[in-house]
């Protein structure tokens, strides 16, 4: 109850109405006149009349305590059967915190942020969301659900914004153990057919079983070594790096039984392969047209290191002239195909001939230089046709074709094939989708019976024009003619033969992504993206193995001719592995230190500092027989002094909230009326005395 006045009039002229009511009851009080305290009272009623005071009652209705719960669902709580503990403890909560209507839980369920690349769990920063529109004396506690494995935890010193205890109810069971294998340093680029070093880690959390493990390590998935570590110990490893482009290098330990999560026991580092100057052999059997046409693409690229020799006078050919007056250097046959043929990446053969520039003994050793994963194309000529063709050599053997003699001179407009539009290679060149395609036409090519491997271009009545094939380790592509320089030349508006040389050059060289048949992905930020190339159809499902070991079956949809995509949105991060038929890669969503990853056994140890200041209880869901008992609800009114080792104290708000207000006026209506009466009529009678 309070009281207050609703004058009727201003305070100065009710100042000034009570001044003269003091005067003139001081006047009848000093001169003695008959009823002067029943006056007094009249002038005084009335100025209090004039003054209007009032009596005001609140009602007021009790607050609620918010009592802040934060459940932890980032991916470590994914471990040995903790969502089911994390599920059966906040069940169980929300009972025992409804058996107090005077408190309102505040369930927050804080999840891995699908936003960052580096996932960790951030229950504090979810706490103060959740209470920030809480003034603090309203905060009963903060209850946390978790595994312990917090990455926000502020500084014992900082403010938490509240004062009231913070409790921890920890998933996971004592003892825990997990074994987990990192990269510690590695290069992201390497050169080409050069070693580099990694150096890699075993670390044990926990209670460590102790010995050795074997470490497994594979390479664009295949295994190339098999190591012993030490845990706690950094290991080196050196490798050559195989290819240009992505090079996935792989390490797994063996597994160790009753550990907490085998996600962490792989671990993936990428590096990207750089050729260092390609070697490029060029040898043109004769000047001709063409020839220009294939030394510009290839001095243009500053990448490449071309050799390049043309045969102007041929062993038959005897003249007379002296050796010492000649201007022409001798071929170095045996530098070139016998010491130094390994050091070459790719060798070319355009509108060669066998015409005893070559011992036979040659042709067999650039053979097995192939065999051996080396690189040839063959730019054939009508020489390819007749009886000095390089066809009729021990290099036959590595051919995808053989020629029938017959040389075709009609024009025509080089096609895809059905596997041609399917193949990298050539898939996509510009000008290809129109019939007839937007380009010159040739006009002669040399017959040949029927190949290996993909034809991917065809010439008049669907002859073969450009063939690729694999030989062994290495590989073979033989362009069926002499006519591409009438692209370079702009003839009927040119061709795409920039692009056409480049793409089979790079696919010789075994250049990862032009490969027929592959199966990539990669990530973008939480979104896996898959490609599978294919010249083979439709090729099924491919298999999702999450981190936490699950796995989705996903359709592939097709986004080109022989190309196959599809995109998964995750949640989880970690390394993730894709299976199509025979293939299969890896590929790391988030980063791959991220504090998810580095510990996960169940802890006490983070949040027993906040318990032990805040007076709260950290307690395990589960003791080694199995699960235990909820701790029991302690509301207590005012500050919480002491801590309580066996229940979870709550401070209890004494907040309150405004409901409506009661207001009584004494001098209005019937009760101000009968006073004013009352004091008036005392007077008079008095007076009448």
């Amino acid at each position: 109850m309070t009281l207050d006045f609703s004058p009727l009039l201003a305070w100065p002229f009710i100042a000034v109405l009570a001044l003269i009511a003091v005067l003139l009851s001081a006047l009848g009080f000093w001169r003695g006149v008959r009823g002067a305290a029943f006056r007094t009272a009249a002038l005084a009623a009335l100025v209090l009349a004039v003054a209007n005071p009032v009596f005001f009652q609140e009602e007021r209705e009790p607050l609620s305590t918010i009592v802040g719960v934060v459940v932890d669902r980032s991916q470590s709580q994914d471990n040995a059967g903790r969502r089911e503990m994390t599920d059966a403890a906040l069940a169980t909560l929300k009972q025992r915190l409804a058996k107090f209507p005077q408190i309102e839980p505040r369930i927050v369920e804080a999840a891995d942020d699908e936003n960052t690349e580096t996932p960790s769990t951030k229950l504090f920063t979810a706490l103060q969301t959740a209470l920030a529109d809480v003034p603090p004396s309203r905060v009963g506690g903060a209850i946390f659900i978790t595994d312990g494995q917090i990455h926000d935890v502020p500084d014992i010193n900082q403010p938490l914004g509240f004062d009231a205890p913070v409790h921890g109810l920890i998933t996971g069971k004592p003892d825990e153990f997990d074994r987990r294998i990192e990269v510690v340093s590695g290069p992201r680029f390497g050169i080409v057919g050069e070693e580099q070093k990694v150096t890699f880690r075993i670390a044990d959390d926990g209670t460590a079983p102790g010995g050795t493990a074997e470490v497994t390590i594979s390479l664009n998935g295949n295994k190339i070594a098999t190591e012993m570590a030490e845990p706690g110990t950094d290991v080196p490893f050196t490798f050559t790096v195989p290819r240009g482009g992505n090079n996935i290098l792989e390490f797994a330990v063996a597994a160790v039984p009753a550990e907490v999560t085998e996600t962490n026991n792989r671990a993936v580092h990428v590096i990207d392969g750089i050729r260092e100057n390609l070697r490029v052999l060029l040898v043109s059997g004769e000047p001709h047209a063409g020839e220009r046409a294939w030394r510009n693409l290839l001095k243009s690229d500053a990448a490449v290191d071309l050799v390049h020799f043309t045969i102007l006078r041929p062993p038959e050919k005897q003249d007379g002239t002296p050796i010492n007056e000649l201007s022409l250097i001798a071929f170095p046959t045996r530098e070139l195909f016998v010491e130094k043929i390994k050091e070459f990446d790719l060798i070319i053969f355009d509108r060669y001939q066998h015409r005893g520039v070559l011992p036979i003994l040659y042709y067999d050793n650039i053979a097995q230089y192939v065999e051996n994963g080396g690189a040839l194309l063959i730019a054939a000529g009508p020489e390819h046709a007749g009886d000095d063709s390089i066809a009729t050599t021990p290099l036959s053997a590595v051919l995808p074709a053989n020629p029938t003699g017959y040389v075709n001179e009609k024009a025509f407009y080089p096609r895809l094939s059905d596997e041609g539009r399917k193949h990298p290679v050539t898939r996509g060149l510009e000008g290809a989708d129109s019939e007839p395609p937007h380009w010159g036409r040739w006009f002669r090519t040399v017959d040949v019976d029927r190949p290996l491997g993909q034809t991917v271009m065809q010439a008049a009545d669907g002859k073969p024009l450009l063939v690729l094939n694999r030989v062994g380790k290495g590989r073979v592509a033989m362009l069926l003619s002499d006519q591409g320089w009438l692209w370079a030349r702009g003839f009927e508006g040119g061709g795409p033969s920039v692009s056409l040389y480049r793409r089979t050059a790079h696919w010789l060289m075994q250049e990862p992504a032009l490969e027929e048949e592959a199966l990539t992905a990669h990530a973008s930020g939480r979104t896996l993206e898959i490609a599978r190339q294919t010249i083979a159809g439709d090729p099924g499902m491919a298999t999702l193995s999450y981190p936490s070991g699950k796995t989705e079956q996903v359709a592939l949809k097709e986004a080109e001719p022989g190309l196959y995509k599809a995109s998964v949105r995750t949640a989880e991060t970690g390394l993730f592995e894709v299976n199509n038929g025979e293939l299969t890669t890896l590929v790391h969503i988030g980063s791959v230190d991220a504090p998810e990853f580095k510990a996960t056994i169940s802890t006490r140890e983070l949040l027993a500092p906040w318990a032990e200041k805040t007076k709260g209880l950290v307690r395990r869901l589960a003791d080694a027989d199995g699960p235990v008992d909820l701790p029991p609800i302690l509301p207590v009114r005012g500050a919480v002094r002491v801590a309580d080792d066996q229940r979870m104290s709550l401070r209890m708000t004494d907040e309150t909230v405004l409901k409506g207000i009661n207001s009584l006026s004494l001098f209005a209506g019937f009760l101000g009326l009968a006073a004013l009466l009352f004091v008036l009529s005392a007077t008079w009678h008095r007076e009448g005395r």
